[in-house]
């Protein structure tokens, strides 16, 4: 029987989750949630790697954040398109391990993927809930299933964050999942071309704008979010 999961963030390409919210993942995991990743791509199109090396690394993150479960769903990276084939995956994604919260890529983004994902999550989470479409995982109905929310973590650009998650506590282990991709960041022996992410100052962007996201809660270090719709709080003490 498949675990059902608290929490299960969809990322464009794999690296995704670890840059932008992986502190918040492995702070969930530690406080007992079951925690899942499913990756929209394999990064086909990434300027240094392969297919075979990123997902090695992906198995090397997914070790060192302690996930559940991780999938990569295979669409075309860079040319996916928002269509019933690709809401159709995510979908079956979504009644199969029925989360009751879903992380989806920034809204917008320097790399056009990350929001035309967000907005195929988005509305996968929605349809996931009709029970009219039907789907199937190796001839087994599925039943709909719509999980309670959809949080988008901000990614390259800055997006004033509609809350913060603290995870100073998390830092080391998350900058060790993000370098578990060894081809796509910072490698002083790498004869690989040069991107925006893989000089040594892009781990000094990471942390900064993760102070900046700490320091209106008075913390070092914090991952921020985006909501889609208004959330409760049991009590006001859960706003301080």
């Amino acid at each position: 029987m498949v675990e059902k999961l608290d929490i299960l963030a969809f990322a464009a390409h794999p690296d995704d989750v670890e840059i932008s919210c992986a502190g918040t993942l492995i702070k969930h995991i530690a406080l007992g949630h079951k925690v899942g990743i499913i990756d929209l791509t394999q990064g086909d199109l990434g300027t240094r790697g392969s297919i075979e090396t990123r997902n090695k690394e992906a198995k090397k993150a997914t070790d060192i954040l302690g996930l559940n479960v991780r999938e990569n769903l295979k669409m075309i990276d860079g040319f996916f398109e928002h269509n019933e084939e690709n809401k159709i995956k995510i979908i079956q994604m979504i009644r199969k391990y029925r989360p009751d919260i879903v992380l989806a890529n920034a809204i917008d983004d320097r790399h056009p993927d990350h929001g035309r994902g967000a907005k195929l999550v988005s509305d996968a989470c929605f349809y996931a809930g009709l029970r009219k479409i039907e789907t199937s995982i190796d001839g087994v109905r599925q039943d709909a299933y719509r999980p309670k929310t959809v949080f988008h973590y901000i990614q390259d650009r800055y997006i004033k964050p509609d809350f913060v998650v603290d995870v100073t506590e998390y830092i080391d282990r998350k900058l060790e999942a993000i370098k578990a991709y060894k081809s796509q960041f910072y490698d002083p022996n790498s004869k690989e071309p040069q991107t925006p992410i893989s000089g040594e100052e892009f781990f000094e962007f990471i942390l900064g704008g993760m102070m900046q996201f700490g320091r209106p809660i008075g913390v070092r270090y914090a991952e921020g979010f985006t909501v889609e719709r208004v959330p409760g709080v049991r009590d006001l003490t859960d706003l301080i």
